[in-house]
């Protein structure tokens, strides 16, 4: 699995996940920094997903804000654990991994795209 940005993230999914992150970042932020304060993990993990998933805790309903996806929380060790991640590609996933002071790592599930995508927190 390749961690790096994917220049098959089309419009499709580029301008529907951007919008939704745009309305979220705050909240990913601050549970990307407690996640990490607390000691859960160092590599946070936002799961876009439309539907339920067992890849986290449900962070933000995408009914209750009018979004078109559903965030979770996560980290690394749970994608390990359910098999996301295999325990040989940890390595790479940690040396791939932005800094998350600046950039959000997403996962994004969905029928037609599977991937890990950094976006960058907006600027204050």
């Amino acid at each position: 699995m390749d961690y790096s940005n994917d220049p098959e993230l089309n419009g499709k999914y580029l301008g529907t996940i951007t919008k939704d992150f745009a309305t979220v970042s705050d909240t990913l932020k601050e549970a990307s920094y407690q996640i990490r304060k607390r000691e859960i993990s160092k590599y946070p993990i936002f799961v876009f997903a439309r539907q339920e998933v067992p890849l986290g805790g449900l962070l933000v309903n995408a009914d209750e804000l009018n979004l078109e996806w559903h965030v979770f929380a996560s980290y690394l060790d749970v994608f390990v654990q359910q098999r996301v991640i295999s325990p040989e590609g940890i390595e790479a996933f940690e040396q791939t991994y932005k800094d998350p002071e600046e950039y959000c790592c997403l996962f994004v599930l969905d029928d037609e795209f599977t991937n890990f995508v950094y976006v960058p927190y907006p600027e204050d």
